[in-house]
């Protein structure tokens, strides 16, 4: 009897001991669209995947913490964020001076440049203003491409699109001329038999001010101690091989640029 006693007691306190680690874990709610792929998207049973995903699970494991992710529209990113919904944006988004009023962002986890794709049979051979003179420009709305495209071709017309999805298929029914958006974003879908419809027109050169040094990992203004852990932990995995791995996982050169 003393025998079992002492078993029960070995068991209540190791089922203690667990739960209470357990509930001292530290989680960390990451918000992102689900909607931008390769970099973020939902699968068709409501699981988050791409690059971003994947590079947000490995700073939580670098961090020893657990990622919780919490997918969000767009439009409505930072002000969830700043409501408390998540602690960190990773949706591919870009530090710009204008975010940087609203949020504070880690180091960039990486970075690509813009690109603009038109219907196979366009006349558009060139990304400039005098190349889109009198064309209708689509591109997903509160992004640094619909900025872009609003400074830029002022003699265009610029159509903000909730989702790139959305000016996609309007690109693919000829309701658009030319859509702006990240190039490997835009490669992804013209190699889909979606975007067997158009071509890349071509390479846009960023604009420091408006695309800003890459995409980083937005946080709430002042929480400092969260954003140094993030810049520690996207150092070790780009030292580490872990970056390198989810990269080539994804892409055939190095996304996070110079």
């Amino acid at each position: 009897m003393r025998f079992g006693r002492y078993v029960l007691i070995a068991t209540a306190s190791a089922l203690f001991a667990l739960g209470s680690a357990h509930a001292q874990e530290e989680v960390v709610r990451i918000g992102t669209e689900g909607a931008y792929p390769p970099f973020n998207n939902l699968t068709s049973d409501g699981k988050l995947e791409g690059f971003d995903i994947d590079i947000a699970q490995a700073l939580c494991d670098e961090m020893k913490v657990r990622c919780e992710f919490v997918a969000q529209e767009w439009d409505g990113i930072i002000p969830a964020l700043q409501a408390g919904k998540f602690d960190a944006i990773i949706a591919s988004m870009s530090i710009t001076p204008e975010r940087l009023q609203q949020v504070d962002f880690s180091n960039k986890y990486y970075n690509t440049p813009p690109g603009l794709a038109v219907p196979k049979d366009s006349d558009i051979n060139g990304v400039g203003k005098e190349d889109l003179a009198g064309k209708t420009i689509g591109a997903q709305a509160s992004t640094t491409h619909f900025n872009y495209s609003t400074v830029t071709y002022t003699d265009s017309t610029v159509k903000p699109y909730p989702t790139a999805q959305e000016y996609q298929l309007d690109l693919a029914n000829g309701r658009l001329d030319a859509a702006n958006d990240d190039i490997i974003a835009l490669t992804q879908w013209l190699d889909s038999p979606d975007g067997a419809c158009c071509r890349l027109a071509g390479t846009i050169t960023p604009v420091d001010e408006i695309h800003g040094p890459g995409a980083g990992i937005a946080i709430r203004k002042g929480e400092t101690a969260l954003r140094d852990r993030f810049n520690a932990a996207i150092q070790a995995i780009r030292e580490n091989g872990k970056y390198k791995e989810i990269n080539d996982k994804y892409f055939s050169f190095d996304v996070y640029g110079d």
